[in-house]
């Protein structure tokens, strides 16, 4: 779901990007009191999976493919919106800049709709849910699950949104194309949040918030974030994703080639040149440790200098 260039107009850009700084700026504020450097890890890492795990496209129906957002995953983690607002933003500022995924221009756009729409929509479902069902934390990779799903579609509807405020495709055509896709990119998405939410909750439940959540080691989740970025990454679906797909059909997608602004970068679409599928894997191995000290260094500025 990451817009490119040129699908979004001047005055959305510019309204989507105030916006998102605006939200970032206040989720490192109320981030201070929740997060540090006794947790620092734990973001850094949650963040160096989310970027390895949006390397894999799955498909979907009608030859699309779809891949985690991971903004509920993030949040459930973490035990913080606001602290998963910056661990998604982190990961988009770092694919726009250095991989060429997502576009310069539409990096407000992208942040608002995944790390904001899409982190606060799953978090307030997963609490509203965890309510209604007793609060019991076996239910947490149901709830969570649910609420990634629904998160992927809010998303999805405020990308159509923007879409048709820039006079990209009319809004009676862009809104139900892209609600329809991604529904169904939105099982996917429950159905992995809810798979990892299982595995942590047994067999590193010190990765999930509680009372005495302290991190117990760093083997199995890197192991685990370098098998994903630099193995499975390799298998990702080569359809177009939910939003190509709905430029494909719709016939707007060549606007991202009348408006690409390009940032040199040896690692566009997560590759290197002439390295075929070993640039691919060095490629994932390289964002995810980037992903991780960026975090790491977020968390720990943040409770240092009580931004």
């Amino acid at each position: 779901m990451h817009i490119p260039d040129g699908f979004v107009s001047v005055p959305v850009a510019g309204a989507t990007s105030l916006a998102s700084v605006v939200a970032l700026f206040i989720a490192v504020k109320r981030s201070q009191t929740a997060f540090g450097i006794r947790r620092a890890p734990i973001l850094g890492l949650t963040t160096a999976f989310i970027f390895a795990a949006q390397m894999i496209n799955f498909p979907v129906a009608g030859g699309t493919s779809g891949h985690l957002l991971g903004g509920t995953l993030a949040a459930i983690i973490l035990g913080s919106p606001w602290a998963g607002m910056l661990c998604i933003a982190t990961v988009l500022i770092i694919q726009a800049v250095l991989f060429a995924d997502g576009g310069i221009t539409a990096l407000g756009a992208n942040i608002l709709n995944m790390a904001v729409i899409g982190v606060w929509t799953g978090w307030i479902l997963t609490q509203t849910l965890q309510k209604l069902l007793g609060g019991s934390q076996k239910r947490l990779p149901l709830v969570g699950g649910i609420a990634a799903a629904f998160s992927v579609v809010a998303a999805a509807i405020a990308c159509a949104i923007e879409l048709a405020l820039s006079g990209t495709a009319p809004a009676t055509v862009v809104l139900p194309t892209m609600t329809g896709v991604h529904i169904l990119i939105g099982i996917g998405e429950g159905l992995i949040t809810g798979g990892v939410l299982s595995y942590l909750a047994t067999t590193r439940p010190d990765l999930l918030p509680g009372e005495e959540q302290k991190f117990q080691g760093w083997l199995v989740p890197i192991v685990s974030i370098f098998l994903i970025a630099g193995v499975l990454s390799l298998f990702a679906s080569a359809w177009p994703d939910g939003l190509e797909k709905v430029a494909e059909t719709v016939g707007f997608i060549n606007l991202a080639e009348v408006v690409r602004v390009n940032v040199p970068t040896p690692f566009a679409d997560y590759g290197i040149a002439g390295l075929g599928q070993i640039g691919t894997s060095i490629a994932g191995l390289l964002g995810s440790g980037l992903c991780f000290g960026v975090a790491f260094g977020i968390a720990k500025v943040v409770k240092t200098h009580n931004v």
